[in-house]
């Protein structure tokens, strides 16, 4: 196959051009996110270039300690995102989404990376964070659905909660229900996302291999790989996030928080 295209300077200024397209429809339609658009593509090239050189590094190096660092570095980022989402309930959540983050993405990653792609050594960086940052970016989004979906769920049947409370359940017996429900929002975009892979989509892992010059049937087995791995990784996050999460809702007396209150500012 030819070699990739290489894509200079002036090539990516020129990609600009969609920038200011979102801009130019904010100023026209007063959608007033002209402020997002700058920061989002400033951050967009800082963020992206930084990463960049310091994997450079980090590939030339090969150091365990190194790569999980930088992974849980990744992982605290994410954590931060997803609690600035839901600040607006008042209950902090940066501590539960952290742990529950550091535990499924570490999972699931090591059995990707160590079982099913057989890397070697298992925390090999070219390998680990790639598809750690997969893992991470893409389960980030369905842990905040399903914390909101249980904080709206809970406060929107607060009466039926504490009834249940009153009469002797304990708080997952209460909002069992809501628990359930948290965690399907959580799931839901992976899900679709599989349903649409292949016909609807080709996936980014997919075609940047592609792009890149390798087999796309090989480049194929690889984004199966991550479709299902991105499913695990959904799935066992939101059901950690939201049962730490719940524990947030209540009070040391086992009473629901002020905070989900029907009359209190969302």
């Amino acid at each position: 196959m030819s070699a990739t295209p290489y894509i200079g300077y002036t090539q990516l200024a020129l990609g600009l051009v969609f920038v200011l397209l979102a801009g130019g429809a904010s100023l026209w339609l007063k959608l007033g996110l002209g402020r997002e658009v700058l920061v989002g593509t400033l951050r967009t090239f800082g963020q992206l270039f930084l990463m960049g050189y310091v994997l450079v590094y980090v590939f030339s190096w090969r150091l365990p300690w190194l790569t999980l660092v930088l992974f849980a570095f990744m992982i605290f980022f994410a954590a931060r995102i997803v609690a600035r989402r839901v600040r607006g309930w008042g209950i902090p959540v940066f501590r539960p989404v952290f742990a529950s983050m550091i535990l499924s993405y570490m999972v699931v990653t090591f059995v990707v990376v160590a079982v099913v792609v057989q890397a070697e050594p298992w925390w090999e960086p070219r390998y680990f964070l790639p598809l750690g940052g997969m893992v991470v970016g893409n389960s980030m989004n369905a842990m905040a659905l399903a914390i909101e979906r249980l904080f709206a769920e809970v406060r929107s049947r607060r009466a039926e909660v504490e009834l249940l409370l009153a009469l002797g359940a304990e708080p997952a017996e209460a909002t069992a229900p809501m628990f359930a429900g948290a965690v399907r929002a959580g799931m839901i975009p992976s899900l679709n996302s599989m349903m649409g892979v292949g016909v609807v989509f080709l996936p980014g892992m997919m075609t940047g291999q592609i792009l890149a010059g390798a087999d796309p049937l090989l480049a194929i087995k690889y984004q199966i790989v991550v479709m299902l791995m991105l499913v695990g990784s959904t799935t066992l996050g939101s059901v950690v996030a939201v049962v730490l999460a719940r524990r947030r809702l209540f009070t040391s007396a086992l009473q629901l928080r002020a905070e989900l209150a029907a009359d209190s500012v969302h």
